[in-house]
């Protein structure tokens, strides 16, 4: 019976090395899923993401002909229903918090037992757009403190969360607009941004701001 549950979810698998996909198709087939595709490259992945629409994507960071990263944001950019599973040797904050900005779903090390590899997939399927990892909070924290934002530019990015304007956030602080136009170019350069649509999408997805 537990074998008809996932009959239907359809998964491509996204890694250059085929013993992994056989790997994978073989405990995701006895789990019940639908593995309709392999592909070893960037190229591949794109082209059949198109063509097959999968349910979910379980794809590899290291890829011959660029990132599992780029599948990861494009995949994202056309389906906000598809599951996308990262599955890598990178086990840092880095690349586990740039998963999270791309869009994925889950994000697991290759040296996870295959219960959680599948685990993941069904998060994926079920809450494509709810990032589960783990050791995530840690590393938010982290990265939080690798920020190194001052007392006065969290402030200032606070007010800027809630939509005031350069002029406004001035006003409410007792200075200058130049002088709040310094400290947002600070925070866009510590945050790695260029705009505050930017800036409060990371902050947001960094735990800075609510």
């Amino acid at each position: 019976m537990a074998l008809m549950i996932n009959a239907d979810i359809t998964v491509l698998l996204i890694d250059d090395h085929q013993v992994v996909r056989q790997g994978l198709k073989s405990a995701l087939s006895q789990s019940g899923y639908l593995v309709i595709g392999e592909a070893a490259s960037k190229a591949e992945a794109l082209a059949q993401i198109a063509h097959k629409k999968p349910d979910v994507i379980v794809v590899d960071l290291s890829l011959p002909d660029g990132s599992g990263l780029e599948v990861v944001t494009w995949a994202r950019s056309i389906s906000q229903t598809i599951g996308i599973v990262v599955l890598t040797l990178h086990d840092d904050d880095d690349h586990l918090l740039a998963c999270l900005q791309a869009g994925a779903s889950a994000f697991i090390v290759k040296s996870a037992p295959l219960h959680e590899v599948i685990a993941a997939v069904s998060h994926a399927f079920a809450a494509p757009l709810s990032f589960s990892a783990t050791g995530l909070g840690a590393a938010i924290a982290r990265k939080k403190d690798g920020f190194k934002l001052t007392a006065r530019e969290m402030q200032v990015l606070s007010y800027l969360s809630s939509g005031k304007t350069s002029q406004k956030i001035a006003q409410e602080l007792f200075v200058s607009e130049a002088t709040v136009k310094t400290h947002l170019a600070s925070v866009y350069r510590k945050l790695a941004v260029t705009n505050r649509t930017q800036a409060l999408g990371v902050a947001l997805k960094h735990g800075l701001i609510n």
